[in-house]
């Protein structure tokens, strides 16, 4: 049985079903990890800010040093017709992808008249904030601009990601707030992060060690026309250890509530809630339908 969900690919001109094989051994993105992605979400019949995710993953191959091939116009409609091969209803994550198929000079580098662009859409249940989720201090740390390509959603990033959610899962914890070198949040391992204080929503400036996540400025955008304030300031972890209420947002799941941090058990408060409620209205009204 396929470890994977129900996939649709749009790959060279065509629709292909499940996990085709698009890169060899020679392939530069599978040795020199030049790929970047993006991630949007398709569903009731909606995919918000999908125009914004397509316009991204073009930023983000240029910055790794690749061309990109097709227009954020034509991502999103090959995403609408890619959405009618599954059965109505069905949630989808929407994923954009370039990647250089070639070496360039000194081989380290990427080729970028050889890059490949795929579109693969596959199924996967939106969460919902019934149960909420755990965190504690990542023990790694974000990278930064000199260090690493932070400006791009680019697939190197993420084993450090990877090796931050396994200690948190390890400690018994769900996720991790994550430093940047300075010991300041920069976010969760999956998610851009906000604490909620005496009624004012924080959440950490962007400064280069993490993306200012589309959805992430959606919510803060939507608190503050519906008189929240939102201030993006620098937080350190005590911050959150003292917080009244902390949630995330993220492409992923959108909007969900943090119910512990180490051992302070935490409720979903009405500023989650105003957050979830105005993100979902903006969804379900104002993005395009297919």
């Amino acid at each position: 049985m396929a470890w994977y969900s129900q996939t649709w690919t749009w790959f060279d001109g065509a629709w292909h079903e499940g996990n085709p094989g698009l890169v060899g051994p020679r392939s530069h993105a599978l040795w020199q990890s030049s790929s970047v992605f993006d991630g949007g979400r398709y569903f009731d019949g909606v995919a918000p800010d999908i125009d914004l995710h397509a316009a991204r993953v073009n930023r983000s191959a240029v910055a790794l040093g690749l061309e990109p091939t097709v227009t954020p116009d034509f991502i999103v409609e090959k995403m609408y017709e890619g959405a009618k091969k599954f059965a109505p209803g069905t949630a989808l994550y929407v994923k954009p992808m370039y990647w250089a198929e070639a070496d360039g000079p000194s081989t380290i580098m990427p080729d970028p008249d050889s890059t490949q662009f795929a579109l693969c859409l596959f199924e996967a249940a939106m969460p919902q904030p019934t149960n909420g989720f755990s965190v504690t201090k990542g023990i790694y740390r974000r990278p930064t601009f000199e260090t690493a390509p932070t400006d791009s959603k680019a697939g190197c990033l993420y084993p450090n990601n990877a090796r931050i959610l396994k200690a948190a899962k390890a400690a018994g914890f769900d996720n991790a707030l994550v430093l940047d070198m300075l010991g300041h949040v920069a976010e969760t391992a999956t998610s851009n992060i906000f604490l909620a204080k005496d009624g004012v929503v924080k959440t950490p400036v962007p400064n280069g060690t993490f993306l200012n996540g589309i959805t992430r400025q959606r919510v803060i955008r939507l608190l503050r026309e519906n008189g929240v304030p939102v201030e993006e300031c620098s937080l350190r972890y005590e911050d959150f250890e003292t917080a009244d209420e902390i949630f995330i947002s993220g492409n992923y799941s959108k909007c969900m509530p943090v119910i512990r941090i180490d051992d302070r058990v935490l409720q979903p408060g009405p500023l989650f809630r105003k957050a979830r409620e105005l993100y979902m209205d903006f969804a379900h009204s104002k993005a395009k339908a297919a």
